[in-house]
């Protein structure tokens, strides 16, 4: 019961921040679950793609409650949505596939790289060429491809690479934030089933999971985050949200430490 309360409160900071930025709540989730994970005894073979999984299933849910919300406030670009998400599956399909047979510790390092990335562009808050446009169809659907990809490997429901490439594009922040929000919901479904496809023949998974879906967290996590991420959603069109950003990536840098100093003192 108090591993259960404990994703419970994940699932609630998760949410909020997946509504207020559009970044699909895997940032958070995946460092947390990592260190859950490991307090729970989970064996290290495969503790990282329980954490990758269980996150990109959460996105499922997140994604649906916060788009739901900026769709309501006429902030989903859904012209770009339907241009992004065929690479974005396809990408997203490969990258769980992929996942799987990488160890955990190289996982982990490749998420704390990538996220490292996110929080540092947050931070310095960079600005696009006024004159930049999105590209035609074919340039979108690279872009989806990476997007997709690298999620899957990260575990994150693609703002941390959709809201940076439509801002770069000049979409509007809201429009960035909503849109990204949508486009997170084909990267969790692919995502969630390719980790639960390739973790059905592993072998010292705890009980509870399926395949690379650890069951307990899952529900405990979604229960707050489907609730939290409508407030975080609404307050993205309300507050400064550049000061939020910085504040945001200062804790996912502290969480990553922690993350990393968990997994190479064992």
């Amino acid at each position: 019961m108090s591993w259960f309360l404990a994703y419970l409160a994940l699932g609630a900071v998760a949410g909020f921040f997946a509504g207020l930025l559009g970044i699909g709540g895997g940032a958070v989730i995946v460092p947390l679950l990592v260190m859950m994970f490991s307090a729970q005894g989970f064996a290290d073979a495969h503790l990282m793609h329980l954490v990758l999984g269980t996150s990109m299933a959460t996105i499922i849910f997140t994604s649906l409650s916060s788009m739901r919300t900026h769709h309501q406030h006429q902030a989903v670009n859904w012209a770009v949505v339907k241009t992004l998400s065929p690479g974005i599956i396809v990408g997203t399909l490969l990258g769980a596939q992929l996942a799987a047979h990488v160890a955990t510790r190289p996982l982990a390092i490749f998420f704390a790289v990538f996220m490292m990335y996110v929080a540092v562009q947050m931070i310095i808050n960079a600005k696009p060429s006024p004159a930049r446009e999105l590209p035609g169809r074919a340039g979108m659907l690279g872009a989806g491809f990476g997007i997709g990809a690298i999620s899957a490997l990260a575990a994150v429901g693609g703002g941390s690479l959709t809201v940076p490439f439509l801002l770069w594009c000049n979409v509007k922040m809201h429009h960035a934030i909503g849109t990204s929000a949508a486009v997170g919901l084909p990267i969790a479904l692919a995502g969630t089933v390719g980790y639960m496809i390739s973790g059905l023949s592993a072998t010292g998974l705890p009980a509870g999971s399926f395949g690379f879906i650890y069951l307990p967290a899952l529900v405990g996590t979604v229960l707050a985050s489907a609730l939290v991420a409508p407030l975080g959603a609404r307050l993205a069109h309300r507050l400064p949200v550049a000061t939020l950003k910085k504040i945001f990536a200062g804790v996912l840098l502290l969480l990553l430490a922690k993350m990393l100093h968990g997994l190479f003192s064992q």
